[in-house]
């Protein structure tokens, strides 16, 4: 199905999980390979907090067993810290690439010119992607957007400077930074920047079902498709998205009590990995995501946002079979 090498690595299909930080972890990265995404990558890691052997930053880049090919992705502006970054953690996660976050739209981060703060300052981003090379001992990919702004979309340019300054393979997301996730992504963009590079290009943004994922590739003719937000809740989305590009019959979504089951196998994967407490945390929010339109929920979800053990997961679990399912 898929004859995609990125820096001579090949990888077995055309669709990626997108890097989202606070979400793609371990657990979220493990669940949805086991549906099929061909590529995976880490939440965003600070190079600075790498250079400062921050132990917080260290089990972010931590793969899977058998998690491979796989991206490590770290953010910054300072090209001598993102080389050292780089190698640091390369070494540390075993990872196949280095992903470079030029695409990052939230304020604190943009705004101190870091993620899609790159964008604004072109050469400063070659330079970083020159020393992240440098660095690595790997291929380098670099996911980026389409600029700042609708008045200075630049990509295009972007695109090549990172071709030219030596990466394996970039990944575009079809929205501004200023769009944040509003709107529509702009896949038009994505199709220049394919046509124009030598190197693959990964199209992100607006893949929600098995037919965005066979438009973006047949539109943009982009090498992969990366899935982001699509994925929240329902990681069947690569199962279903690689049957409808191979031609096969689209399988339906498990029903309620083995998503569930699958919810909370991922939470007990979060919680072996970063501990009980955190994990439970953040799977408030998932566990809500996987409840998204199922009819009379909202009793359940009020009992999600309480959740702070796994006991309390598996009452909520018990209580969604016996009146849900």
């Amino acid at each position: 199905m898929s004859d995609v090498k990125i820096g001579g690595v090949e990888i077995p299909n055309r669709l990626a999980l997108g890097p989202m930080a606070g979400v793609t972890d371990l657990a979220f990265r493990t669940i949805g390979r086991e549906q099929g995404a061909g590529l995976t990558c880490t939440e965003m890691v600070s190079a600075k907090a790498l250079c400062y052997q921050d132990k917080k930053s260290i089990p972010l880049l931590q793969l899977g067993e058998g998690e491979h090919p796989a991206a490590a992705q770290i953010f910054g502006s300072d090209p001598v810290c993102m080389q050292e970054a780089a190698a640091i953690a390369h070494e540390v996660s075993g990872a196949d690439f280095i992903d470079i976050n030029m695409g990052c739209p939230v304020p604190k981060i943009a705004n101190a010119g870091d993620g899609s703060g790159l964008m604004r300052t072109p050469e400063l981003a070659v330079r970083v992607a020159e020393a992240v090379i440098r660095g690595a001992g790997c291929p380098v990919t670099v996911k980026f957007r389409l600029g700042w702004d609708k008045g200075s979309i630049n990509c295009l340019e972007f695109a090549r400077a990172m071709e030219q300054a030596g990466a394996a393979a970039v990944a575009v997301h079809g929205r501004t930074r200023t769009q944040m996730y509003a709107g529509t992504a702009n896949w038009d963009y994505i199709r220049q920047i394919k046509q124009s590079l030598h190197i693959p290009v990964i199209a992100n943004g607006d893949v929600f079902s098995p037919r965005d994922a066979v438009r973006i590739l047949s539109y943009t003719g982009a090498d992969m498709a990366m899935i982001g937000r699509g994925v929240f809740g329902n990681p069947w989305i690569f199962a279903q998205c690689l049957a409808a590009l191979e031609g096969r019959p689209v399988p339906p979504i498990p029903p309620l009590a083995e998503r569930c089951d699958t919810a909370v196998r991922q939470f007990e994967m979060a919680a072996a990995n970063k501990g009980e407490k955190v994990a439970c945390l953040e799977a408030r929010k998932q566990y809500a995501w996987y409840l998204k339109g199922v009819p009379h929920a909202a009793y359940y979800k009020e009992q999600i946002v309480k959740i702070t053990t796994l006991e309390d997961v598996y009452r909520v679990t018990r209580g969604i079979k016996r009146d849900l399912c």
